[in-house]
Parts: structure tokens; C-alpha cells; sequence
């Protein structure tokens, strides 16, 4: 995420069902999308307000987001555009020749990473102050108050602090005032509260090309949202995914200090060349492909890049990223019961992929100018 080195037709709101962290419902298993929505989990009346909460298994954990991430933004938004017939960009062919030549995806494989978290809050979810700490930038990123809903966690966390040094991203839908708060390198622990990078997004707005601020990044370093890219095992188990996805490439792979719109942002750690794709570039899997010959989960997945195709937003190796279950009713499972595994799209190769027609190249400066 962020600089590295600075220089989703009617959307219903369906919430998946609660669970508690000690019960044996928020573990592995199989599970099918649900069709009825289920009760908000209810606050805790006996926390202090300004709790930094670790998980406690006597507080019902928060539900994470829509069953769709078709659910957040209006439906005008960019992220639910059907591209099948969108033509392709000039450098398309010399960009993904590129990439097969540099080893495709970060690992060669398209994998996909389960470990991000969307919780959600409601009335009774504290809003917690935070501390400016690494990789907070001034003035791409927001400051101020951020919902912390009891029982949470951070992204591949066990609670809210940020142990793994990984990323650490905090991603909190705020249904009251239907706002999406996204945090990059959240650090909850012993009653203090560090923060990197806050991106807040207006859930009624329909963003324009330049985003929260052109040169500015978010939580993700292509200045994307993070949650309405994110695939769920909801909607793998219903079968379709109504919206685009957020991929990622190794920085070596990404073209050096550019990007394209909807993007807003690159990062000095991009070291790629003229036949690499810059930040905000939208590929698109090729109509023909044979989708029938990948795993049942993994079909959803091959048809929503072939409908809404896929966003370059950030650096790394797992190619593809769905939303963890921790906090869902529907499961992506384990063993035989596994809806869909971190290896079931190996088929899909860069080679099956075009770049979709993108605007001017922008170069990265280091400066944001926020958008109003």
C-alpha cells in the first residue's frame, strides 16, 4: 500500500449473519450465500467507549460489509462498468508481451489472498482518535476519528495490533453515515492508537477521474477504495461477482512513477518499464476463455474479469484479493469442502488478458493536490 517511498441493476444491502469469536460458526466449513438478511450485531454495553478492543469472545464479532461490493458505491461508479466490449488500449499487446516476459504474475501463478478484512459498524461502535505513525502523508491522507467496532481485527491479525508487520490494513464500513473508512498500517495495543495512511470514503458519491485528489494515495497505493474490489465468498456462492477486482503486481512489474485514471497515485517503488502496466490500468480476460475447465468457485470469479475486468492498485505477489470470512456466515472452507482455494485460477495466464483503454499517462510528482 501507500507510497512505499514518497518522492460494484438494484443493489440490495445484505448483511451476512453474526457470529461470535468462540463460536465454531466463524470457522472453516462450507456455506452457501445467504437470501434473507440477518440482524446487526448488537454493541456491547458493558465496554468502556473508548475501548481499544482486543477480540473477546463474549462480544459478538462486527459483520463484514454487503454480501456484494456492489454495495457500496452508487451504481454510476466505475468499478461496476461493463468493459466486455470496451476496446482495447494501444499498448495492450506490448504491455501484457511484457509482462509474460518479466514471469506473469508476482509468483508466475494467478494466487489468490483471503486475509483482508471489511468490518462493519453501526451506532454503537466507538470512534477512536489516532497517532500520525509510518507511512501517514500529509495531504493525501484523512485525520480524525475513526470507528473501531468491538471484536474486530486487522488484515491476516489476530485482533488490532499489528504483530505480523504486514500491511495492517483497518477497513471499517460505517453503515450510519454510510462512510468506508480504510487504514494502512493500524496499530491498535496497550490503549494506544497509530495509524498510517486513512482514506475516507463518501459511500453516496460517485468519484470522479481524479478521485480524493490528483498525486494523492489512499490505503492502497494506486489511490483506490479497497472494499468494493474485494470478492466475497458471498458472491461466489450465489455465483456472480457484480463488479470489478483489485490486482496487484510486483513493483518491478509496475511502470515506474505513472498512472492512469481512475488511479491517482504511483509510488517511487515502481521500477518497471515502457512494456509494464502503470497503476490504474484495467485488464480484462479474454471473452473465449474456457471458464468451464477451472474449479466451480473459480468460474465467478473468470466471468466477473471477463464482464468488469481487473484495477492495478498496489504491489505484491498474490495476484487476485478476496475478502477474508472471518467475520461471515458464508465460508470459503476447507478441505473438500473448499469453495474456492488460493491455487483454483492457476489456468488463467497474463497472456489471457488485454489491457482496456485507459486515458493520458499522468506522471507521479509526489504532490497531491485534494480534490473539494
Amino acid at each position: 500500500m501507500g507510497r512505499a517511498a514518497k518522492g460494484r441493476a438494484v443493489c440490495f444491502w445484505v448483511i451476512a449473519g453474526t457470529c461470535t469469536a468462540a463460536s465454531p460458526a466463524c470457522g472453516g466449513g462450507g456455506g452457501t450465500a445467504e437470501t434473507q438478511p440477518d440482524l446487526m450485531a448488537q454493541p456491547d454495553s458493558t465496554a468502556r467507549p473508548d475501548s481499544m478492543a482486543q477480540p473477546d469472545p463474549t462480544v459478538a464479532v462486527p459483520l463484514a460489509g454487503p454480501v456484494t461490493g456492489r454495495g457500496y458505491f452508487p451504481s454510476e461508479a466505475i468499478w461496476y462498468q461493463d468493459i466486455s466490449n470496451a476496446a482495447a488500449d494501444g499498448e495492450s499487446a506490448r504491455v501484457i508481451a511484457g509482462l509474460a516476459a518479466a514471469g506473469g504474475f508476482g509468483t508466475g501463478d494467478m494466487l489468490i489472498d483471503f486475509d483482508l478484512e471489511v468490518l462493519v459498524a453501526d451506532d454503537g461502535s466507538p470512534m477512536q482518535s489516532f497517532q500520525r505513525g509510518p507511512g501517514f502523508y500529509d495531504p493525501d491522507c484523512d485525520f480524525g476519528p475513526v470507528p473501531v467496532p468491538h471484536g474486530g481485527a486487522l488484515e491476516a491479525e489476530a485482533g488490532y495490533a499489528c504483530a505480523g508487520g504486514r500491511d495492517c490494513h483497518l477497513i471499517v464500513h460505517h453503515m450510519p453515515t454510510k462512510t468506508l473508512y480504510e487504514m494502512w498500517r493500524a496499530n491498535i495495543a496497550e490503549e494506544t492508537f497509530k495509524g498510517g495512511c486513512l482514506a475516507v470514503w463518501d459511500l453516496t458519491r460517485v468519484y470522479p477521474p481524479h478521485g480524493r485528489g490528483l498525486g494523492c494515495t489512499s490505503a492502497d497505493a494506486a489511490g483506490f477504495p479497497i472494499a468494493a474490489l474485494l470478492f466475497t465468498a458471498n458472491e461466489v456462492a450465489a455465483g456472480e461477482i457484480p463488479h470489478a477486482v483489485r490486482f496487484i503486481l510486483p513493483n518491478d512489474r509496475i511502470r515506474r512513477a505513472v498512472f492512469v485514471a481512475p488511479a491517482t497515485h504511483s509510488t517511487g517503488s515502481t521500477r518497471g518499464g515502457p512494456n509494464t502496466p502503470p497503476f490504474g490500468a484495467r485488464l480484462r480476460l479474454r471473452h473465449d476463455f474456457p471458464v468451464d475447465l477451472l474449479p466451480e468457485g473459480g468460474r465467478p470469479v473468470a466471468q466477473a474479469l471477463q464482464r468488469y475486468g481487473m484495477f492495478l492498485a498496489d504491489g505484491g505477489l498474490k495476484a487476485l484479493t478476496a475478502q477474508s470470512d472471518r467475520f461471515t456466515r458464508t465460508k470459503w472452507g476447507t478441505g473438500d469442502r473448499r469453495l474456492l482455494s488460493e491455487r483454483d485460477l492457476v489456468l488463467i495466464k497474463v497472456t489471457d488478458f488485454e489491457m482496456i483503454a485507459a486515458g493520458p499517462r499522468l506522471p507521479f510528482t509526489g504532490d497531491c493536490v485534494r480534490a473539494p
